[in-house]
């Protein structure tokens, strides 16, 4: 099994996909342990003393007022983690947790928080046994870090509350713990809010995003050439010299990948004959690299925040180098809120332009010769009418779903929180965003591959076949008298999803950009 090793200086993204998704082991480096032990003695040291100190010896938010004695702050630290997990709504998904877990340890092994490396070492015991507390939908405004979810994580190390086994089976997270011999937690002072203060949710749910999107987005320059071809479109278009004076560098790429989807094609160039001549195709198919670029670009931003936020150390108050323990204002979850409504957005622009390729492809007045709705009788046959119906709906909720969450703000803690990022509503919401995005471009990919088959006597392009045939061999039928269409639309869901299409091309094209 992988190994992943926590030092002091973040992590990569690939680093949290294999500890969320794929199960890898986590470690602490020896520098990390030696850096949790010395804010340590930065917090103990403070402790000692009977000024108060935010986070130390004082309670939380609006109740920051008041000096905590000694005998209660072991109290105090208990009573934040069982108040603040009080997230409701259905559970979220495994991999989210493990995700949120392994970021919240990563900002705890920078050794800015104080936590003890006992501490972290259960973190990183829970993780690697397979345990993932119950965290549930709702309870993060995204700001002093998405706290309810967090706070949950934190509660199942101290042997509270519910959580999933390696088995998949629900049980109270005592049991779990002892069964693999881990010993809860006795948190101590500052321990307690430092599990709970970090964007790390967000920030997980944005690094799965972007690595979904980049299938996604190869994906859909895929589909894009394969309706070009359907339609029987120029690539003219998506000539590199079109691209260079216009020098965004996403919309070079997907230009660039049609093309080479497209390379060897006998379906393009607006050769049917007896069609009256064609100028120009489109918007939907000659701007797809335009509106599939901006998408891209948008990604690499989402990127450079995302990698800025691994960096950081996300808790307060924080210790610093020098000693110092500073109240601060890092887990505001602005920054990480933004791009997630972003990509959003540009997820939705995608969508929308591939439905309107595949409703161009079942028109019989704009599909340039292939039967109404690519129907085998049409009238008798409905073909792909209510496929397209399917994709609308799928569409009609992305536009929804890119209605910003960061746009919004509700106060909290008697007013001393009062300016929240939303961001976990702008994760939870992309999430599902993706799921359909990866629905509209399937059956974009049903559609195109249809009317390609339907072309008789004119040629595809070689990696177009390759998609063609890999599809057909994962179950997904071709053109013939109307069928069952959920389950096809499942099966080419399930193989978009998995990354078939762009494995299924890229041995032709080399790899996409």
């Amino acid at each position: 099994m992988q190994t992943v090793v926590l030092g002091t200086s973040g992590t990569t993204p690939q680093d949290v996909i294999d500890v969320a998704r794929h199960g890898a082991r986590v470690e602490l480096s020896t520098e990390a342990v030696r850096a949790l032990a010395a804010a340590r003695a930065v917090i103990d040291a403070l402790a000692a003393k009977p000024e108060p100190v935010y986070g130390v010896s004082t309670g939380f938010g609006a109740l920051a007022t008041r000096h905590i004695s000694h005998e209660l702050r072991a109290q105090l630290q208990r009573n934040i983690v069982r108040s603040h997990a009080a997230g409701m709504g259905p559970r979220v998904e495994r991999e989210v947790v493990r995700a949120l877990m392994f970021l919240r340890l990563k900002t705890v092994a920078s050794g800015h928080t104080g936590v003890r490396p006992e501490v972290a070492q259960t973190m990183a015991d829970v993780l690697n046994a397979g345990i993932t507390p119950v965290v549930h939908e709702y309870g993060s405004l995204g700001c002093s870090g998405d706290l309810a979810p967090l706070s949950h994580c934190a509660l199942a190390l101290m042997g509270e509350g519910d959580a999933e086994g390696p088995d998949g089976e629900l049980k109270p997270a005592g049991e779990l713990l002892a069964a693999h011999g881990i010993a809860p937690v006795e948190l101590k002072e500052k321990e307690g809010l430092a599990l709970l203060n970090g964007t790390d949710g967000m920030l997980g749910m944005l690094i799965m995003a972007l690595a979904d999107l980049d299938t996604l987005y190869k994906s859909a320059d895929i589909t894009a050439a394969l309706s070009l071809e359907a339609l029987l479109g120029t690539e003219k278009v998506l000539e590199p010299e079109l691209h260079a004076i216009r020098p965004h560098p996403g919309q070079a790429a997907a230009a660039a990948n049609m093309l080479a989807v497209l390379k060897g094609s006998g379906l393009t160039g607006h050769a049917l004959a007896g069609e009256a001549p064609r100028v120009q195709d489109a918007y939907s198919v000659r701007c797809a690299p335009q509106v599939a670029g901006a998408g891209r670009d948008t990604m690499a931003h989402a990127r450079l925040v995302a990698e800025r936020e691994l960096a950081a150390a996300v808790d307060n108050p924080v210790v610093l180098a020098d000693g110092r323990v500073a109240s601060n204002g890092n887990f505001h979850g602005a920054p990480v809120a933004y791009v997630l409504d972003f990509l959003a957005i540009a997820a939705a622009d995608l969508g929308s332009i591939a439905e309107r390729r595949t409703d161009r492809l079942l028109d019989k007045n704009r599909s340039h010769g292939l039967p109404p709705f690519l129907a085998e009788d049409a009238g008798v046959d409905s073909g792909l009418m209510i496929a397209q119906y399917t994709q609308a709906a799928l569409v009609s909720e992305m536009k929804r779903l890119a209605v910003p969450a960061s746009a919004d703000s509700i106060p909290s803690s008697a007013m001393q929180e009062d300016h929240v990022s939303m961001g976990w509503s702008a994760a939870r919401k992309l999430r599902t965003a993706i799921g359909n995005l990866n629905r509209i471009i399937a059956v974009e990919l049903y559609a195109a591959t249809r009317g390609i088959e339907l072309r008789e006597g004119l040629t595809p392009a070689p990696a177009s076949r390759a998609a063609i045939d890999a599809l057909r061999a994962a179950g997904v039928a071709g053109p013939g008298p109307d069928r069952f269409l959920a389950p096809d639309l499942a099966a080419a869901d399930a193989f978009v999803s998995a990354g078939r299409l762009v494995a299924a091309v890229e041995p032709v094209t080399g790899p996409l950009a």
